[in-house]
């Protein structure tokens, strides 16, 4: 029996983007461009979802695979309580307060943050955030792999209301999960569920990306994603490099710029940064950073692909 066809305008067949789509609906502001001068200083508006204010950010070389967004939690405030289907790294860009974990049937636990702190969210375990302070608010900054996972399943409720419980990564009875001591391989790889303080954490050295290079990199609660800090010297720059989208890089401390430039094209983009300054370099895309300030310049990649867990 020949199958019933029915032939359109190949230009009218549809494209479904189920990230955008749940994106838009959040009606919360989405930053563009190339990057973000102080995620500080973004504007952020109530987010149902969360219970708190918030932006998205979405640069030029984020790509497909990573979104990123700030939120912030109002004076003696708390956030709604979450779990999701996707991977979220999260890093404090100022303020102090408390995160509560937990299984939906096993014990909660709680640990302490404060402005420079870095952690991971169990995958698909439930979570809180809490402000610590009654006078000021807390704002922190995430990269997440939503994009990939809601596209890849493009079922909202199956990201947001799944009842697996991914035992391998979070065990509820494990009391220490956030309070564990680090496991350092070689120089600079380091497992770990939660770094208290980015900005003073000491870096094994890198001088083959330049003299003075320092580098410390993050397998965080056991995601694909994951997380590195570089530093570098007075009056130096990491030698230009290119890798894949969604790098989001934040600068931690010191003041330069960075070049950025498609290979094989002599026309260089510029941009100047200082703390809280974001940069996502678009993929393929040659860079590099300059240090053109009094200290030693100090930066944090929130990325793509694990290096103890590699996904491509």
């Amino acid at each position: 029996m020949p199958l019933d066809v029915a032939r359109f305008d190949q230009s009218q067949a549809p494209r479904v983007d189920t990230y955008q789509e749940w994106q838009a609906a959040q009606s919360i502001p989405v930053v563009r461009g190339f990057h973000v001068p102080d995620i500080k200083q973004l504007e952020v508006s109530p987010w149902g979802l969360k219970g708190g204010l918030a932006s998205f950010i979405r640069l030029d070389g984020a790509g497909k695979a990573t979104d990123a967004y700030v939120c912030e939690i109002p004076p003696g405030g708390k956030l709604k309580p979450q779990r999701h289907l996707y991977e979220e790294m999260v890093y404090i860009a100022s303020g102090r307060g408390a995160t509560v974990v937990w299984q939906s049937d096993g014990q909660r636990h709680s640990f302490e943050w404060q402005t420079g702190s870095l952690f991971a969210v169990p995958l698909n375990a439930w979570y809180q955030h809490f402000n610590g302070s009654g006078e000021e608010p807390a704002r922190y900054f995430a990269v997440t792999n939503a994009p990939f996972m809601i596209n890849l399943f493009h079922n909202a409720d199956f990201i947001f209301q799944n009842e697996f419980r991914f035992t391998d990564r979070f065990d509820a009875a494990d009391q220490n999960y956030f309070g564990r001591q680090a496991k350092l391989y070689g120089r600079s790889w380091m497992s770990v569920n939660f770094v208290p303080d980015t900005h003073n954490l000491p870096l094994g050295e890198q001088s083959e990306r330049g003299p003075g290079a320092r580098n410390m990199k993050f397998d965080l609660a056991g995601q694909i994603m994951c997380a590195h800090i570089s530093e570098f010297a007075v009056g130096t720059y990491k030698k230009a490099h290119f890798h894949g989208a969604g790098a989001h890089v934040l600068i931690l401390s010191g003041r330069g710029r960075s070049l950025l430039w498609p290979q094989h094209a002599e026309e260089r983009t510029s941009v100047e940064w200082g703390p809280g300054s974001l940069i996502v370099p678009p993929e393929l895309w040659l860079h590099m950073h300059q240090n053109l300030g009094a200290l030693p310049a100090r930066y944090l990649a929130l990325r793509w692909n694990n290096w103890h867990y590699p996904f491509v």
